[in-house]
């Protein structure tokens, strides 16, 4: 039975603060001298040292974390100020608002340095429910767009494009479904629409297993999975939506798609709904092993180019009862074979956590749907939260951190509760301390950035109120030190977008509140954001809007 993810609308009101800085007034020296008053403001979001503030030849240093800033040297009254940036800190720029002005009769406390790198709202509507505008299929246009979705997937070529498949206009009824498919230029910022149908709810066109053909599709579908492999194709696993007959359900289908060709193929799995999963022996790759249908899984590709599939909903075990998974799969491409590696045959396993910060033989993370999942440069796979159980087998939303070690085959439960539905502690904007730690969520997007750090952002869950709802809350994890920072975006529910102008990136721009996102890392280390079910600035709804950070 198909049942898509559920939230109540939360309606929630979020209080502003100002931040203000106390002044240093001077009254009038001998001789009739005019009064000096003292220059200085708010910083938000320094989570680095380096930064040099200056006002003419005075300058100041504020320390990571800082929260305000002073200069030491008053300027009289009358006089011109005009705070500048002397130096950025390290790979987080700044920038000055309200810097410059004429001193009156008090201290100037409302200069503003925000750091960290801008939102920049860059294609898309900043309203929900946009339509697609597909333009001549294999065609860059200026005006051509995907239309507004939520659980599609994405990937990046070998050239730096970003690829978008599928995904659902309408979450509360995700039948309907997409299976078009997207190319997107940076360079150009522009989207081509590449393949697959421009109406809702295509049946799969799967052809002759193995073999590529012109013809071949995937059905429409979401909550899908995706890999790219060393050679820059795409592999595609499962998700919710239509078969080679047109009948609706959960899939275990795994398709490769080659950007150099433009065909699919279909490789492994079942070419109609709710195939039950063929476990084998666990750690012996066979012909005949197939994990079952499901969606929301997660995913990774390891250095030998081997692929990973961990989890999901509503998925089939052997028995073909339909439940949360948490079964960890690998397929090699070069012998065509799945292994079951670890986890329960069964649906809707609690987890086993063992001690924080410990691997061990028994760790397992619990059965669970709508996670994230990312890969280090050491080889270690890591996972995110999600929905489902955890030690006592109760389930709900998740904010655990695990570590998966191929090479020892152990889990290791790294941060987070083992509990469900854990409050966000947020900690003071852009500063790291070990009890900072995001709320339980699901339907979050994650990213490794070069330096091997963890960020994450949004999804459905719970804000530091511990109250349930859509968060625009952005993360980052530091492996090494093991702790939290929150970079940005509000920790209180269900924030609107601020689009500011279309290219521009401003302080303020902020994407809305949302799940069900995607996210693609460019070559250049920027991260960009496309849809999900959300906020714009004005209400809730499914968005098409692409934003780069």
């Amino acid at each position: 039975m198909y049942s898509p993810p559920k939230i109540g609308r939360i309606l929630a009101t979020v209080a502003s603060s100002v931040v203000l800085i106390a002044g240093c007034g001077g009254g009038g020296g001998g001789g009739g001298a005019p009064a000096t008053y003292s220059i200085g403001g708010t910083l938000m979001g320094l989570a680095a040292s380096g930064l040099v503030l200056a006002n003419g030849s005075d300058t100041v240093s504020p320390a990571a974390g800082a929260t305000s800033f002073v200069f030491a040297t008053a300027v009289a009254t009358g006089s011109s100020y005009a705070v500048t940036i002397k130096t950025q800190p390290d790979n987080e720029p700044c920038q000055v608002a309200s810097g410059s002005g004429q001193v009156a009769s008090a201290a100037v406390t409302n200069v503003m340095v925000t750091c960290g790198h801008p939102w920049t709202w860059v294609s898309g509507a900043n309203t929900i429910g946009a339509t697609g505008v597909y333009g001549t299929q294999g065609t860059a246009a200026a005006g051509t767009v995907p239309g507004a979705r939520a659980w599609a997937v994405s990937w990046t070529d070998s050239t730096a494009n970003l690829w978008l498949f599928g995904g659902t206009p309408t979450p509360g009824n995700a039948i309907d479904t997409f299976n078009d498919l997207w190319r997107y230029s940076p360079g150009s910022g522009q989207w081509t629409w590449v393949g697959g149908s421009n109406a809702l709810n295509a049946s799969g066109v799967y052809g002759t297993l193995g073999i590529a053909a012109p013809g071949n599709v995937p059905g429409a579908r979401s909550g899908s999975v995706s890999w790219i492999d060393s050679a820059g194709v795409l592999w595609l696993f499962g998700g919710a939506g239509f078969d080679s007959v047109g009948t609706f359900g959960h899939l275990n289908d795994l398709w490769r798609y080659s950007p150099g060709s433009g065909q699919w193929t279909w490789v492994a799995g079942s070419n109609t709904v709710e195939s039950k999963g063929v476990y084998g022996t666990q750690g012996v790759a066979a012909a005949g092993n197939v994990p079952g249908a499901r969606w929301f899984s997660v995913s990774w590709i390891d250095s030998a180019g081997d692929l990973w599939l961990f989890g999901g909903g509503e998925g089939s075990t052997s028995a073909g009862i339909s439940g949360e998974l948490n079964d960890l799969w690998r397929y090699s491409p070069s012998s065509g074979q799945w292994t079951w590696v670890s986890g329960s045959s069964a649906s809707d396993a609690q987890g086993v956590y063992g001690t924080q910060g410990m691997a061990a033989a028994g760790n397992m993370p619990g059965a669970r749907f709508d996670s994230v999942s990312w890969t280090d440069s050491a080889g270690n796979m890591w996972l995110f939260g999600g929905s489902g159980f955890y030690s006592a087998g109760t389930s709900g939303a998740l904010n655990d951190v695990w570590r998966y070690s191929p090479g020892s085959d152990q889990w290791t439960w790294v941060s987070g509760s083992n509990t469900v539905s854990a409050t966000g502690v947020y900690g003071t904007l852009g500063v790291a301390a070990a009890g900072n730690v995001p709320g339980a969520r699901s339907g979050s997007v994650a990213w490794f950035d070069s330096a091997g750090d963890l960020w994450l952002l949004g999804g459905v869950g719970l804000d530091s109120a511990g109250t349930l709802g859509y968060l625009n809350d952005l993360w980052r994890y530091t492996p090494g030190g093991g702790q939290w920072t929150w970079v940005g975006g509000s920790n209180a529910l269900n924030a609107s977008g601020v689009y500011g102008t279309l290219g521009i990136a401003a302080p303020g721009n902020v994407p809305g509140a949302r799940s069900g996102s995607v996210v693609w890392l460019d070559n250049a280390g920027k991260l960009r954001l496309f849809g999900g079910l959300g906020y714009d600035s004005t209400g809730t709804g499914v968005l098409n809007d692409l934003w780069v950070y």
